[in-house]
């Protein structure tokens, strides 16, 4: 969950009016309910974006492979993959938006979407869409991200929601069971306590207050507690909340009377990455990737780390990416680009979920990401192929994986940056100040909160 980018990444709620197994004219799917032969139609090439680049020759390989074996089961389709990275620059992506040359299947972060819709830059694929197999099955608060009313826009790559990473190695430290991780707030206090005391250096709960981060965890608490960042329509804040004050209560007293945050503060994405890596941060907020990350960039064992749902979440703040078609982009286009997404992006045993491939490259297979089906049948397809090919303690996100499937996944707020800035102020005077005013805290980023919103189209 790399504050990617942040953009941040970050973050997904309309009901998905499930639309039913179909097949176009050019998409025909075969019996077995993988993408099939195609019908015999005129010649169509598409660009596509997001190819792995070069400097990532495993994911490039397996991509090249994919588009080699689509266009022989499509001979009719030819895929120009663009491999820009990365895939989304943020110094020529709009430009490329308002001149109409993006590819004629574009890649887009959940946050961009309804943007990029109501801008008139992405095509309405509805009349086709129905010929996606699986569209039915999945997750609606994953597909409401691509809809608007009644249309549909795009379909999802990946997604991901928020839990609570937790070193079970410390768990077992301090006493408790890495098997049974807190599933309430006051249950973190007491296990960042122990924790805590288990000697000089280690830090109980972690978590961030500079850099627009501290404002994106206080979103994540407070989507967990029920709470809402903005009202309805989008132009007021509605974080002054007693979802929000509780956010900071939480966090005030388990740094200044439960002492189980450490005394550094002011943190970012890298400074809770290394703590963790460095085997004495026990808890923060984040998803299956920050285990990753860790274990990747920070010297940390995928062995020592769980993740299980945040405590008592209503709702879980959630990002992801997925495609969007060229306005431009013809009927024969978008058909086949919906061919070759339904290939590669949503089908199980193929494509980004080849977990046997994967296996063989020697990437990690067995974090609960992404959960684009939920509990249906293509969903728990994929999840026991994940587990057929893991490379990765499965069991130590069991918790996370199966609170997923029934928790609201939401995207950030409007505005996210700006509005995760303002907070950053809220959440680093709690943590750094023990006679912080949280009342007024909230209040003066209410206040400028509104002006930012105002402003909003």
């Amino acid at each position: 969950m790399k504050p990617r980018n942040l953009s941040m990444l970050l973050a997904a709620g309309i009901v998905l009016t499930a639309a039913g197994c179909g097949s176009d004219s050019g998409a025909q799917k075969a019996a077995d309910t993988k993408p099939g032969t195609a019908a015999a139609d005129a010649p169509v090439t598409i660009t596509v974006g997001c190819q792995p680049p070069k400097s990532n020759p495993l994911e490039r390989a397996a991509w090249d492979e994919d588009v080699a074996a689509f266009q022989k089961l499509h001979p009719n389709i030819t895929i120009e993959s663009k491999d820009a990275f990365p895939c989304i620059n943020p110094d020529t992506f709009q430009a490329k938006l308002a001149g109409g040359t993006m590819e004629d299947v574009f890649y887009v972060y959940f946050t961009d979407v309804q943007k990029i819709i109501a801008a008139g830059q992405a095509a309405d694929i509805s009349p086709y869409v129905s010929s996606v197999t699986r569209l039915g099955d999945l997750r609606p608060d994953v597909m409401s991200v691509f809809k608007s009313g009644d249309k549909t826009y795009g379909l999802p790559r990946t997604n991901y929601s928020t839990g609570l990473v937790y070193n079970r190695k410390l768990f077992a430290q301090a006493g408790l069971d890495p098997n049974s991780p807190p599933k309430t707030w006051a249950e973190v206090q007491e296990a960042a306590k122990k924790i805590a005391a288990l000697g000089p250096g280690h830090v109980g709960f972690g978590e961030y207050s500079a850099g627009n981060t501290g404002g994106w965890h206080f979103t994540a608490s407070l989507y967990g507690r029920g709470g809402e960042m903005v009202g309805p329509d989008g132009r007021t804040a509605a974080f002054n909340s007693p979802e929000g004050k509780a956010v900071l209560e939480n966090l005030k007293k388990m740094r200044w009377t439960d002492n189980s945050m450490g005394a550094k503060q002011l943190l970012q994405w890298e400074d809770l990455m290394r703590m963790m890596g460095g085997g004495k941060l026990g808890m923060m907020i984040g998803a299956p990737d920050v285990v990753q990350s860790v274990n990747n960039d920070f010297k940390g064992k995928f062995d020592d780390y769980g993740v299980t749902a945040l405590p008592e979440a209503k709702a879980s703040l959630s990002g992801g990416d997925g495609y969007l078609f060229n306005p431009k982009a013809t009927p024969e286009k978008i058909k086949a680009g919906l061919l070759w997404l339904e290939f590669h992006e949503l089908t199980p045993d193929q494509g980004q979920f080849n977990y046997e491939r994967n296996k063989g490259q020697g990437r990690p297979v067995g974090l609960p990401t992404p959960d684009l089906y939920g509990d249906t049948a293509p969903g728990k397809q994929i999840v026991e192929t994940r587990k057929k090919f893991a490379t990765v303690p499965v069991e130590h996100f069991a918790p996370y994986a199966e609170a997923s499937t029934t928790i609201q996944n939401k995207i950030e707020p409007p505005r996210a940056q700006e509005l995760y800035a303002i907070l950053d102020v809220a959440m680093s005077a709690v943590l750094t100040r023990q006679d912080a005013d949280i009342d007024k805290l909230l209040a003066d980023a209410e206040a400028k909160a509104n002006k930012v919103l105002a402003k909003s189209s």
